[in-house]
Order: structure tokens, then C-alpha cells, then sequence
């Protein structure tokens, strides 16, 4: 008997065709397989995060929840091989889709020697992303609907002190 792979009913059966699965890991792998690629968490750059929770730099070189969208925008400036996948981070509390988002990324071609030297290494790159995150054009924009909003969110509320007493 064949086995279905697909059925027809099943969420996952009409995906769009994305890269094939990962294989498991092993030594004898090249760097340039996406199995020996560098995993990258938003939480590893999040200055809302603890150390304990993942933050992986300073919280002075961090961002304010980063995206796993914001962070391949910034490694593809690099021109580095980025592959963004749809899991989830362990020590994350949140269960929401928004709280997912793994980036992997090549730094060492096949020969072991780093494809950007300026970048050779995980905690380089990460320092790279809390410089350039708070730069992107995204962000720019954001700030000052954020605190428009909140401004007027306050003067509403400094009008209206209490209840009062009924009469």
C-alpha cells in the first residue's frame, strides 16, 4: 500500500512548495548546508528580555521587540544567505504567532572561513542587528504614531479624574 503524504482535508496539504524539511545534524555536514547554518531568536535581541529569558547581547545594543521579518530584512542587506523558519523559541512564554520566528544564517562557506569577516561570528552579527533594527524604515515611522497615540490617550484620561458621587 502507498502512503498518502498529503490529505487533500489537512491545513498542511495545499502549502505553498518552501525549502525541503531539515535533515538531523551531523559533523560530516558542509557549512554550506542549511543544517550547519546559525539560528537567530528575536529574544536574542530583545531589550525587553532577561538573560535568563535569551537576551544574548546588552540590553544598550538591544532593540524593543524585534520581528523575525525585521531581522532577515537587515541580514539580506548583508547579502547573506538567510532562511526564516515558523518556530518557536523555548524559553518564550507566549504562545502567539507573532512570538514565532527563527532565522538561520550561513557565516562560513565550505572551507570554514567566514563569508563576511566583519561578521564572522554569531555575537558580531547580533551586534549588527541591535545598531541597524533601530534604523529601518519600519521603525522610523512607527515612533511617532506610537506617541501621538499615546499622548492623546493621556489627555483623555487627564479630564476624567474619578467616578464622582452620584446625586
Amino acid at each position: 500500500m502507498a502512503a498518502m503524504h498529503a490529505h487533500p482535508g489537512h491545513p498542511g496539504g495545499s502549502r505553498m512548495a518552501g525549502p525541503p524539511p531539515l535533515a538531523p545534524w551531523s559533523p560530516d555536514k558542509k557549512h554550506s548546508d542549511r543544517e550547519r547554518w546559525v539560528c537567530i531568536y528575536p529574544a536574542y535581541i530583545n531589550r525587553k528580555k532577561t538573560r535568563q529569558e535569551g537576551r544574548r547581547i546588552p540590553k544598550q545594543c538591544c532593540v524593543d521587540d524585534p520581528s523575525p521579518q525585521e531581522i532577515r530584512d537587515v541580514l539580506q542587506a548583508l547579502n547573506m544567505n538567510v532562511l526564516v523558519e515558523l518556530k518557536q523559541y523555548p524559553r518564550e512564554r507566549s504562545r502567539e504567532l507573532q512570538c514565532r520566528g527563527r532565522i538561520r544564517v550561513q557565516l562560513r562557506s565550505d572551507d570554514g572561513t567566514p563569508l563576511n569577516s566583519e561578521y564572522a561570528s554569531r555575537d558580531s552579527l547580533l551586534m549588527h542587528l541591535g545598531k541597524t533594527i533601530p534604523m529601518l524604515k519600519s521603525r522610523q515611522t512607527k515612533a511617532p504614531e506610537q506617541s501621538q497615540a499615546a499622548a492623546s490617550s493621556s489627555a483623555g484620561h487627564s479630564q476624567k479624574k474619578g467616578k464622582g458621587k452620584r446625586r
